[in-house]
This record gives C-alpha cells, structure tokens and sequence, in this order.
C-alpha cells in the first residue's frame, strides 16, 4: 500500500490513447486507482505529456523507443539500456520528473 512506503512523489506518464479501446479503458481505471492511492495517502502526484518526457529525457519529443532507452541509460549512468521498453519508459518519467520538478516550482506551474 502507498501509505506503508517512503513515498516523496508519483509521476506518471499521460495516457496515449491509441486504436484498442478496451486497452485505453483498462489504463484509465488503473490511473484513477493509482491517483486516488496517492490523494488518500497524501502524496503529490504529477503528470506529463509522452511528448514532454521524450524532449526533457531524449531531447526530441518525437525520440523512438531505442533513443529513450540510451538516453536512459546515458542519464542513469547504467552499463547497457534497459531491456524492456516499459522499464525505460518508467525511468524516463523518473527522470523528467526529477529534473522538472525544481523548474516548475519555482515557475510556480501547477502539475
């Protein structure tokens, strides 16, 4: 559960919506479970565009799947990219999050 961990932040990628509209219905109710987990349990949770975590993380909001997965592991510093393109994707909303978040505080943008 959210509340038993140490929790600072969720960061979560926006839904793409894309052709399978069962599969677009299925993410959504898991994003709602997952945004409501983190309202009970006190902990902010941000949202961003696909595009904006492939420009912060990648440069380009447009970068494939193999440009995030080095750039991935050029940012993080590890050995060889992640195998799996859900695990980059993950780590790149990490990252995007990490380095947007002083930036947009002190903007005082809301997420």
């Amino acid at each position: 559960m959210l509340a038993d961990q140490d929790v600072d932040a969720v960061a979560i990628e926006e839904s793409y919506v894309g052709a399978n509209a069962r599969t677009a219905l299925t993410v959504g109710q898991a994003r709602g479970a997952l945004l409501v987990a983190c309202v009970n349990a006190g902990v902010p949770a941000s949202q961003y565009p696909p595009a904006t975590v492939k420009q912060t993380v990648g440069g380009w909001g447009r970068a494939d799947k193999e440009q995030m997965q080095r750039m991935v592991a050029a940012i993080l510093g590890l050995s060889a990219p992640p195998k799996s393109h859900h695990a980059a994707d993950a780590l790149a909303v990490a990252i995007c999050h990490a380095m947007g978040s002083p930036l947009l505080a002190r903007a005082g943008a809301s997420r």
